[in-house]
Parts: structure tokens; C-alpha cells; sequence
């Protein structure tokens, strides 16, 4: 590291290692990954944010992400910037099924296969959630051990008209991506 560097106390840059796709949650490696977190040590958002995170944070992102373009890939570059560089972000994208988005929102252009596949091949996502939920619980969370869930503010409201998002703001597990 330069003087210069040091004396700004600032941090390498990290090098993007991927040589290939993103694996699927299903994976050997995401496996493999998941299990070499310690989930028992709660990440805060202070914590995230000041660079003192004792492990990698796991931030998910969801979202239908029919006909990928440069606004999504956009939205996952934030999500996976949303501390700093002093803070290494694992990013796990969950996307949904047709059968849900369907259900939900109507017909994609492409196909939950074609729209795993887009994902998978943007530089900043480390795993892919394949048939992702609409709402994520508990369950959810603790089994990708999901630190904090990236979205724009805008409320995602449910058939019973409360915020998708609503408890994990409570909980203190939401972190603001701009609307792109």
C-alpha cells in the first residue's frame, strides 16, 4: 500500500474474483459458504457500516428481474456498496418463480430459467436464491443466515395492505438501495 494510502487510512480496493457465474443457493460452494459463517454474532448496522464486522455480511436482495437491464444491475452494485470498502458484502439475490410472479404480478417476458441465468452473470452478485419467497421470514433469514435485506423505501404492500418489508425495518435488518 502506498504512503499516501496509509496515511488516508484507506483499505485496498477488492479485486473482483469471480471466474465464473454466481452459484445457485443449492450449490456445493453456497453450501459450503453458508456453513462457514457464524451466524451466533449479530451484525448491526453500526457495526456494517464503521468496517468492524468480525465476518463477511450477508446482504439479500430480491426482485423479479424480467428482461435484466443496466437498473437492475445497478440496484445489486448498491446493495453490494451499501457499506463502504471496508466492508466485505457476501450478496445472495433471491428471485422469484413464474408461478409466483404470475400469481403476483402478472406474466414475464422471460423465464424464471432465463432470469436465474441473467443474475447469475452479474459481477456483483455472489449467489443466486432460485423460487425466492414473496416476503422473507424468519426461516428464510436464518437458514441464508441474511444479515441485513437490501430494497428501495417504497413500500411493497401485501394482500393484507402491510409493508413486505415492514418487520425487518423493525428489526433493523433493512438497508436503503436508491430506485434506479
Amino acid at each position: 500500500m502506498s504512503r499516501k494510502r496509509e496515511a488516508e487510512g484507506s483499505s485496498e480496493q477488492r479485486l473482483c474474483t469471480h471466474l465464473g457465474p454466481a452459484p445457485f443457493d443449492s450449490d456445493k460452494a453456497a453450501a459450503i459458504e453458508r456453513e462457514s459463517q457464524d451466524y451466533s454474532i449479530k451484525i448491526t448496522l453500526d457495526m456494517a457500516r464503521s468496517g468492524l464486522s468480525p465476518r463477511k455480511v450477508r446482504v439479500y436482495a430480491d426482485g423479479i428481474y424480467d428482461l435484466f437491464h443496466q437498473g437492475h444491475a445497478r440496484q445489486l452494485m448498491q446493495a453490494k456498496n451499501v457499506f463502504g470498502p471496508r466492508t466485505e458484502v457476501y450478496l445472495l439475490v433471491g428471485c422469484t418463480s413464474d408461478e409466483l410472479t404470475n400469481k403476483r404480478k402478472g406474466k414475464t417476458v422471460m423465464s424464471e430459467e432465463e432470469r436465474y441465468e441473467a443474475i447469475r452473470h452479474c459481477r456483483y452478485v455472489d449467489e443466486v436464491v432460485r423460487d425466492a419467497p414473496w416476503e422473507c421470514d424468519d426461516d428464510f433469514l436464518s437458514f441464508h443466515k441474511i444479515d441485513f435485506v437490501a430494497h428501495d423505501e417504497a413500500p411493497y404492500v401485501t394482500e393484507s395492505g402491510s409493508d413486505v418489508y415492514a418487520a425487518l425495518k423493525e428489526k433493523g435488518m433493512f438497508v436503503a438501495t436508491q430506485r434506479t
